[in-house]
């Protein structure tokens, strides 16, 4: 119960509020996109990673540069400290055991770097600012103090002096230049006399890499958001377009203002909408036959009822008016003969009008034609159905003669065509039926040695309410519902009923059915 209201409220929320095709097209591409441009985010990483190199790069340098000025006389240490500052680009800073500065590179010759001023940039210089800005908000990354020269020379200005000194090996830290590229600085001992080297480095191609990292990457997804937003609405425009001018081809159709709906079969599409195009056509017309078959059906029963009908009234109006017993035993007479021919009539065409329904629900079962034949027609002759006519029954070879069927409505089609032959056929004349198998297919045939079927009226009998008696049957004995029904029933078993001349050339009908042969699973 739970899950029938949570399925029940889930399709009443989906009506309420319909997403087109188009927009989910568009949104599962969408989405696809928005995680790629997700990757963005782990440009972090990248940045991380470059900092740890330099971080180490840092180590390393301060180690080697101080190890390099422990052994150095203070003239040496002086040309040492302007080369390495101008080679490597960095800043270098002596201070003695009281933290008193000694020495600095940029004093001692010119600046190896400057810091950019950000008022002096362009525009997009600081649209990049913001954008960094933004990314570390979001991924939460730590605050990173700002870069500021000590207003005085001092060491205490250095926490990671004072830690390197506390820890006896080499401090790294890091910091933001005005233009918020890193500045990386390393505090490391210069021999046992308490001096300390602070090394310090604006790590600009850090910042680039990454701008231009990230920028790539936007590029690559803007490209590919643009390429495929167009290629889901082509997408779209090939799904959505033919099947919305079949909606309202089907729309059209269903109202019925337009007798001649044309639904789109597209026949340059092989894949699935294209299939689809043509089921619906193909439903369509079917089910214009059909209901062109219902109303023909309907008209053709008003009119047969339409007779026996006003036979009857005539009959009962008159029998008020005759006083003459005989005259009013025929009246009597008719109006029974009326009453039973309307009871006819109706009881084939409610049978006629349920056979496709019931046939479509049947389970077809393994039917052997032989047995079928033989014990219908020995019921015939014991029931002594038929007249003086007599059913010969002949069986070509001894292959399996079983079909897919429903017994009961086989026995109907036979029992209808052998009714049909006996009464053409004169008095005494045998009826042949005869059974064959060709292959994949059971044919069963009816001959009469009656006057035959005209070559043009050989489809017209098929049809409902169409009759061809002879001129020695009583009028209304038959409802011309009997060979339409036949072939219904065959047809429905996938199989075919036909007028043709006798085999032998000789005067008569021969009907024939031929049926799928029963194929063991």
């Amino acid at each position: 119960m739970t899950e029938t209201r949570t399925g029940s409220a889930r399709d009443r929320l989906l009506a309420a509020r319909p997403v087109s095709l188009t927009a989910r097209i568009l949104a599962v591409n969408i989405i696809a996109l928005g995680l790629l441009a997700g990757s963005l985010f782990y440009i972090d990483n990248y940045r991380n990673q470059l900092l740890a190199e330099r971080f180490s790069l840092a180590q390393a340098e301060a180690e080697i540069t101080a190890d390099a000025l422990a052994g150095a006389s203070k003239v040496q240490r002086v040309a040492l400290l302007t080369k390495i500052g101008a080679d490597r680009s960095l800043r270098l800073r002596l201070y003695d055991g009281d933290g008193a500065m000694l020495a600095d590179s940029f004093e001692l010759a010119d600046p190896s770097f400057s810091f950019i001023d950000p008022e002096s940039e362009p525009w997009y210089q600081h649209a990049a600012r913001a954008l960094d800005r933004g990314m570390d908000f979001l991924l939460g990354a730590p605050p990173i103090p700002d870069y500021r020269d000590p207003e005085t020379p001092g060491a205490e200005a250095w926490p990671e002096i004072t830690e390197a000194i506390d820890q006896g090996g080499t401090s790294v830290r890091q910091r933001l230049a005005p233009d918020r590229t890193p500045v990386i600085t390393a505090a490391a001992l210069v021999g046992e006399d308490g001096e300390v080297l602070l090394t310090t480095r604006n790590a600009t191609d850090i910042t680039q890499n990454v701008r231009d990292a990230r920028q790539t990457l936007a590029i690559i997804v803007g490209a590919a958001l643009v390429i495929s937003i167009l290629l889901s609405l082509f997408l779209a425009r090939t799904i959505v377009q033919p099947l919305r001018t079949l909606v309202r081809a089907a729309v059209r159709v269903r109202l019925g203002r337009d007798r001649e709906v044309v639904v789109p079969r597209l026949p340059d599409r092989g894949d699935e909408i294209g299939l689809l195009a043509r089921a619906i056509s193909d439903m369509t017309a079917a089910l214009r036959q059909r209901i062109d078959a219902v109303e023909s059906f309907a008209a053709d029963v008003a009119h047969e009822l339409k007779n026996p009908l006003a036979s009857l009234r005539s009959a009962l109006e008159s029998l008020t008016k005759v006083d003459d017993p005989q005259l009013r035993r025929q009246l009597t007479d008719i109006a029974a003969h009326d009453v039973q021919r309307i009871d006819w009539l109706v009881t084939e065409i409610a049978d006629a009008s349920r056979i496709d329904a019931e046939l479509s629900r049947a389970t077809f079962e393994a039917v052997d034609m032989v047995k079928l034949v033989t014990a219908l027609v020995g019921e015939r002759e014991n029931r002594g159905v038929g007249g003086t006519c007599k059913i010969v029954v002949s069986r070509k070879g001894d292959s399996d003669m079983r079909v897919a069927g429903v017994a009961t409505r086989l026995e109907r089609v036979l029992e209808n065509l052998l009714d049909n032959a006996a009464s053409f056929s004169p008095d005494g004349a045998p009826v042949e039926v005869e059974l064959a198998r060709d292959e994949d297919l059971v044919e069963i045939s009816v001959s009469d040695h009656g006057p035959g079927i005209p070559g043009d009226s050989r489809e017209k009998v098929f049809e409902r309410f169409h009759s061809l008696r002879p001129a020695s049957e009583d009028f209304g004995s038959h409802s011309g519902l009997g060979l339409a029904i036949a072939r219904t029933i065959v047809e429905a078993h996938d199989g075919s009923l036909t007028a043709q001349d006798r085999a032998d050339g000789r005067p008569g009908a021969r009907l024939v059915i031929t049926l799928p042969a029963w194929e063991e699973e």
